[in-house]
C-alpha cells in the first residue's frame, strides 16, 4: 500500500516551505558539504597516483630498475663482455647500461654552476627514450662529435647558453702534475639539450661521451662507475635482483653488488604514500562533518514532523514505513551529493592541466614550482578503484547519519503528538 506513498512522503519533506525553509537549507549545505568533500577527495588522490606515477617513471626511466656497483671500479673488456652475458641470461633483463659519473664545474658567461656528467655511449642514449624523444635529431647527430654535449635545459637557461655556443667544464682531477692529478679545464660545445620534466635533472645534469668523460677526468678506458639494468617488469625488481646477486657471487666473489630501484629511492616513496594516506583520511573528515549537518538537519526535521509523523501513525502507516521515509530523505541528500562530487572530482582531475595554466594566467603567478615539486607540470591518475572506494566510503556514511534520526521518527508516539495539538 505504501510503497510509492513513502519516497513521495521523502520527496515532499524535502522541498522546503516557508515555515521550515531553514531545514532545508541546512540540508542543502549538507549536499553541498559531501559534494566538496568527495570532490576534493578524488581530485587530491589522483594528484597524489599522478605525482607518484610521474616521479616513478622519469626517476626509473633515466636511472634504471636497478643499479649494479663495481668494487673496484675498473673493467677490462673480457670482464664487462662476461658480465653482459651473464645478466642476459636472465630473461626478466631487457637491457643494460655502462656509465660513468663525475661532478664538475660548469662555467659561462661568469656563472658557475656544479652538476653532475654522465659519460653515455651514443647508442645508449638512443634506447633511453626518456632522454632521446626530448632532443631533436640535430642535437643527437651533433653528440657524435668530438667535445660536443647535451645539458638539461633548465641549466642553459641558468647560463644563457643556446646550442653551439662554447662553455667550460671544470673537473677536480684529469691534469697530471708533479705533484699527482690536478684540477683540468676544458672547452665544450652544447649540443643540444634534454628536457624530461623533472628539474632535478633538467637543472643539473650533463651528458657526455663515455670515453671522452673517461678522458676528461683522468680514468683507465676500462673504468666503469655502475651498470644501470632495465627489467621487463619494474614492479619484479627486488625479487629479479636477489637471483641476479646469488648468480654474480657465485661467478665474481664480491666485486658486485646490485641495488634495486625500490631500495635507493625507498625513503621518497615510502614518504609519498605515508603522505597519501594521510590525506585520505584527513580529506574523509570532511564528508563525516557534512554527515553530521545531515543528523541535524534530520533532528530538526523529524521535531518538526512530529504532528504529520502522528497523522500518519493513525492512518495506519508502521513504524518501519516511517523509518523508510526518513532514511529515504537522508540518503537521498547523501547520494546526490556524492554523485556531484564524484562527477566534478573526475572533471576536475581530467583538465587538471588546463586549470593549472588558466589559474597560472589569472594570477600572474606559478602555481606548481618545479624547483619545489621536481615536476614542472602537475599530474593526475585517476584510479577508478579509488574512485568507487570514495563513493561507496560517501554512501555509507551518509546511510549511517539517517539512521538514528529515522529510529527518532519511528518512535514518535501519535497519542502524545494529538494529544497537545
Amino acid at each position: 500500500m505504501f510503497f510509492n506513498f513513502e519516497p513521495w512522503v521523502a520527496y515532499r519533506y524535502f522541498k522546503a516551505k516557508r515555515d521550515d525553509g531553514f531545514i532545508s537549507i541546512i540540508s542543502w549545505f549538507s549536499l553541498i558539504g559531501i559534494s566538496l568533500g568527495v570532490a576534493t577527495l578524488i581530485i587530491v588522490m589522483s594528484v597524489m597516483n599522478g605525482f607518484r606515477d610521474e616521479l616513478l617513471t622519469r626517476i626509473i626511466g633515466l636511472n634504471g630498475h636497478a643499479t649494479l656497483y663495481v668494487n673496484n671500479n675498473n673493467l677490462n673488456q673480457d670482464n664487462y663482455r662476461q658480465l653482459k652475458n651473464l645478466l642476459f641470461n636472465f630473461q626478466d633483463v631487457k637491457d643494460i647500461t655502462s656509465l660513468v659519473e663525475s661532478t664538475v664545474m660548469v662555467s659561462k658567461n661568469n656563472k658557475n654552476r656544479g652538476v653532475i656528467v654522465k659519460g653515455i655511449s651514443y647508442d645508449d642514449l638512443i634506447k633511453s627514450s626518456l632522454l632521446s624523444e626530448s632532443l631533436t635529431e640535430e642535437s643527437l647527430v651533433q653528440f657524435k662529435e668530438e667535445n660536443f654535449v647535451i645539458v638539461g635545459n633548465r641549466l642553459a637557461k641558468n647560463l644563457r647558453m643556446i646550442p653551439g655556443d662554447n662553455f667550460t667544464l671544470i673537473s677536480p682531477t684529469g691534469a697530471s702534475t708533479p705533484f699527482g692529478d690536478g684540477p683540468l679545464a676544458k672547452n665544450f660545445i652544447l649540443a643540444g639539450t634534454f628536457d624530461i620534466g623533472m628539474y632535478e635533472y633538467d637543472a643539473s645534469v650533463v651528458f657526455m661521451k663515455i670515453n671522452e668523460l673517461r678522458k676528461f677526468i683522468g680514468v683507465d678506458n676500462n673504468y666503469v662507475d655502475l651498470v644501470e639494468i632495465f627489467y621487463e617488469n619494474p614492479d619484479l625488481a627486488e625479487s629479479i635482483n636477489q637471483k641476479i646477486q646469488v648468480s654474480l657471487n657465485k661467478n665474481n666473489s664480491k666485486k658486485y653488488y646490485i641495488v634495486p630501484w625500490t631500495t635507493r629511492h625507498k625513503q621518497l616513496f615510502n614518504a609519498l604514500e605515508v603522505e597519501r594516506n594521510v590525506m585520505f583520511v584527513i580529506l574523509t573528515l570532511i564528508i563525516l562533518v557534512a554527515a553530521f549537518n545531515i543528523v541535524s538537519s534530520m533532528i530538526m526535521l523529524v521535531r518538526d514532523k512530529h504532528s504529520s509523523i502522528a497523522i500518519l501513525r493513525t492512518m495506519g502507516m508502521s513504524e518501519s514505513s516511517i523509518m523508510k521515509i526518513f532514511i529515504m530523505l537522508g540518503a537521498s541528500i547523501g547520494f546526490i551529493g556524492t554523485f556531484i562530487g564524484a562527477l566534478i572530482g573526475i572533471l576536475f582531475s581530467i583538465n587538471i592541466s588546463y586549470i593549472q595554466e588558466l589559474i597560472e594566467k589569472l594570477s600572474g603567478k606559478e602555481l606548481f614550482a618545479a624547483e619545489i615539486y621536481f615536476l614542472s607540470k602537475l599530474p593526475a591518475k585517476i584510479d577508478f578503484s579509488e574512485v568507487v572506494i570514495i563513493i561507496s566510503l560517501s554512501i555509507s556514511i551518509s546511510l549511517l547519519a539517517t539512521l538514528y534520526p529515522a529510529w527518532r521518527a519511528s518512535k514518535v508516539d501519535p497519542v502524545k503528538v494529538l494529544r497537545n495539538v
